[in-house]
């Protein structure tokens, strides 16, 4: 019954937001961001930890089928308005101030970990266990590549904000690789599922539609949407036709993008990168960040969490693999950024810094994931073992991104200065851009 799935996701909430603060708070104290508690507290409330202690307890809070579609459905609202958000805070000048850094970091961060991840998916393909009936080895390599290439933009974003580095050179940088590197494995993807599909006419619509979408608003949109920046700051106020005209855009872009088979973050972003920017970014922030992050954002972790079981692997041999292609990530990903950055003049820290934050994976990869394993390119095995290689990269990230850079970064007094952030100033939630 509907009145029956909609109380029943009060309790789900209740229990995921009690989760996802607990595993939080627990992630900051061992210095790990609130991200990476959300990521795991969604591992645990579903079938790998709690379904085996708890099993009638897991099956009650989170029963199979459709009575999850409303918290599926919440989990997605709240990704695209926080990659929203993220594209909002997003400093294009940065970019094109570093774009042959940026270039050339994304270039590596995509093609290395491609060609990687295709040469392992050989040997795994043979075997028998880890892909599908009737996958071919041009599908595997394809679609191993692109997991092990995926970067996990919103992770990615997520860490970067709690890090105090939105706005920042290298923040900046880290995101423009991120959301490169990402669309490229999402188009690699969209051509696996054509050629699984037998349909190319997929592929074509997503790769073609998704550049067409992106050049036409960040130039004829940028400027149409000038005027609700004008606006707002005569005003010295977001007004309520201004903020509903936003999210009419924000969902309808969400659509498009997903629509044509590119994923609706990237829609969500690219609309905020191309809002304008100043007070009205700010004042649209300020309204929008503390109920997407705090009670939305959440859902997207733990309900991807709930698709995993990691007790498939459960042999030296599913181990061996599973650490294979963990060192597989870490080389195609972290390292070809590390070096890519260096041999473009960027400073040691910095560099090591940047491929500690591409190589974070996180739970957006589990989209990617559940996409072949529900279109039956990989098995329920392998698709476990990407998962842990996704934790084990994103717990990575931030101790080597703090040993590196992060507490080199630091002012006397323990807090971050102006120079290192920007220009941010601290907020509750990390860092912002001061408003004049």
């Amino acid at each position: 019954m509907p009145a029956d799935t909609a109380i029943h996701f009060f309790l789900q909430l209740a229990v995921i937001l009690v989760a996802c603060r607990v595993a939080g708070l627990v992630a900051q104290r061992i210095g790990q961001p609130q991200v990476v508690g959300e990521m795991i507290a969604g591992v645990v409330l579903g079938p790998s930890l709690l379904g085996r202690v708890a099993p009638e307890l897991q099956h009650h809070l989170f029963p199979p089928g459709t009575a999850n579609i409303v918290l599926y459905t919440a989990a997605q609202i709240g990704l695209v308005l926080y990659m929203f958000i993220i594209g909002l805070n997003f400093d294009v000048n940065h970019v094109r101030q570093r774009a042959g850094t940026a270039a050339a970091v994304s270039i590596a961060g995509t093609l290395v970990p491609l060609a990687l991840g295709a040469l392992a998916a050989v040997p795994l393909l043979g075997s028998g266990v880890f892909f599908g009936d009737g996958v071919s080895v041009g599908m595997a390599m394809m679609f191993l590549g692109a997991s092990i290439a995926i970067t996990a933009f919103p992770m990615l974003a997520r860490i970067i904000f709690e890090k105090g580095l939105s706005g920042t050179s290298l923040g900046t940088l880290a995101l423009a690789c991120g959301a490169t590197a990402d669309a490229i494995s999402w188009c690699v993807l969209a051509v696996v599922l054509a050629v699984h599909r037998s349909s190319p006419t997929m592929a074509i619509v997503a790769i073609v539609g998704g550049l067409v979408y992106t050049l036409v608003l960040l130039t004829f949109g940028r400027r149409a949407l000038g005027a609700l920046g004008r606006a707002t700051e005569q005003r010295q106020a977001i007004s309520p036709s201004a903020l509903s005209t936003v999210l009419i855009l924000l969902m309808a872009c969400a659509w498009f993008t997903d629509t044509i088979g590119i994923y609706a973050i990237f829609g969500a972003f690219i609309l905020g990168a191309a809002m304008p920017s100043g007070f009205f970014a700010g004042q649209l922030t300020d309204k929008l960040e503390p109920l997407t992050t705090r009670l939305l954002l959440p859902l997207f972790f733990v309900y991807s969490g709930l698709n995993t079981q990691i007790g498939l692997v459960n042999t030296p041999m599913l181990w061996a693999v599973t650490l294979g292609l963990l060192v597989v990530a870490v080389v195609g990903k972290g390292v070809a950024c590390a070096v890519a950055a260096r041999m473009s003049r960027v400073p040691m820290r910095e560099s090591v810094a940047l491929g500690s934050l591409m190589n974070a994976r996180g739970l957006i990869e589990l989209i990617l994931l559940n996409i072949g394993l529900e279109a039956g390119i990989i098995t329920p095995t392998l698709f476990a073992i990407l998962v842990l290689v996704a934790i084990a990269t994103t717990l990575m990230a931030s101790p080597v991104f703090e040993f590196v850079y992060g507490r080199h970064r630091r002012a006397p007094d323990g807090g971050a200065t102006a120079e290192d952030t920007g220009g941010l100033v601290p907020v509750e939630q990390g860092y912002s851009r001061g408003r004049e």
